[in-house]
């Protein structure tokens, strides 16, 4: 198992045990990635973030 396999189980093992948090951590990282561009890339940033809602299995 390579690295990046361990990562994402370990990241969908934290989505099941707290998606409500995880969730949070998500659009807490957009919001501050957002600010950091000055909104010029959010429409990017927020498809970036539901992509990985939906990799995770995080319902909005």
């Amino acid at each position: 198992m390579g690295f990046l396999d361990d990562a994402v189980n370990k990241a969908k093992d934290a989505v099941s045990d707290h998606p409500d948090q995880v969730s949070d951590a998500l659009d807490k990282a957009s919001d501050f990635a957002d600010d950091k561009t000055g909104g010029k890339f959010g429409d990017q940033i927020d498809a970036g973030v539901d992509k990985a809602k939906d990799a995770l299995g995080i319902d909005e």
